[in-house]
């Protein structure tokens, strides 16, 4: 455990699957764009498969993977199979469907855009935060520690959710999928801006957080997998004790620094 009297002076968060619980949005929007972009006719989406869509989520890394998600189960692709060969198969579903990655992600924002503009009460109702977590930002704020979201979220969609949560972060905080690099390159950045803080990164995608693991001028950031968020048994079952990745969960997150696991660092 981390000793008592440690605590980060910059705390890194994801925000999907770290703050932010998105699934009933995620599947709303995906299913939008399946139909923009795969089947114009396809009308409301089929009972049960919202339910086969959610346990899906962690394959996906950047939100135009969505909705090939939901073409891969339209087309007949075993649930299992997305799960455990998603990166083998998204190449050969856009080349099936004969559409490109920009096409799918311009097509996400264009729903969500939309969307928030036609009635953002409505787009933010899809969405929740999870329990204790922007109370525990809040908390660590306070005392002095500078919080960071690191996502591949567009940073405005975020900014409006913090905001309909009552949590004012600037937009510099935010770095959201406009960043345009990997959260290792960013994490890499915060570190030369600030060489002497302590840096923790919470994450809920194990392989963002082995893609850091991997840095070796990074070795001093401790790295936490939320196993609340959008991660699988098997991504669990890597952060555990003797990692460099480890653990936390939602209990751990919203108390006091001093209870977490101990990090690299």
């Amino acid at each position: 455990m981390v000793a008592a009297d440690m605590a980060p002076t910059l705390l890194a968060l994801d925000f999907d699957g770290v703050v932010c619980d998105g699934l009933r949005e995620y599947f709303q929007t995906a299913w939008k764009v399946y139909g923009e972009v795969f089947e114009p006719d396809a009308g409301a989406p089929p009972e049960g498969l919202a339910e086969r869509f959610y346990p899906l989520r962690p394959v996906v890394e950047t939100g135009w993977e969505m909705p090939l998600v939901l073409y891969g189960l339209r087309s007949g692709v075993a649930d299992q199979d997305i799960l455990t060969r998603w990166p083998e198969l998204v190449p050969q579903l856009l080349a099936q469907a004969g559409v490109e990655p920009a096409t799918l992600g311009q097509a996400v924002d264009g729903v969500r855009d939309r969307w928030i503009h036609h009635d953002l009460n409505d787009w933010l109702s899809y969405q929740r935060f999870y329990p204790g977590v922007l109370d525990r930002l809040r908390q660590a704020m306070a005392a002095g520690v500078e919080l960071i979201i690191i996502s591949t979220k567009e940073g405005r969609f975020i900014q409006q959710l913090l905001a309909q949560g009552g949590l004012a972060l600037a937009s510099h905080r935010i770095l959201g999928k406009e960043v345009k690099q990997p959260k290792y390159e960013t994490l890499r950045q915060l570190q030369g801006a600030h060489p002497n803080a302590t840096i923790w990164f919470v994450e809920d995608r194990v392989n963002a957080l082995q893609a850091v693991q991997q840095q070796p001028d990074l070795g001093d950031i401790a790295l936490f997998l939320a196993d609340w968020g959008y991660n699988t048994a098997a991504d669990r079952a890597i952060a555990a004790p003797g990692s460099s990745i480890y653990g936390l969960s939602l209990d751990q997150f919203c108390g006091p620094f001093g209870d977490w696991p101990q990090g690299r660092g």
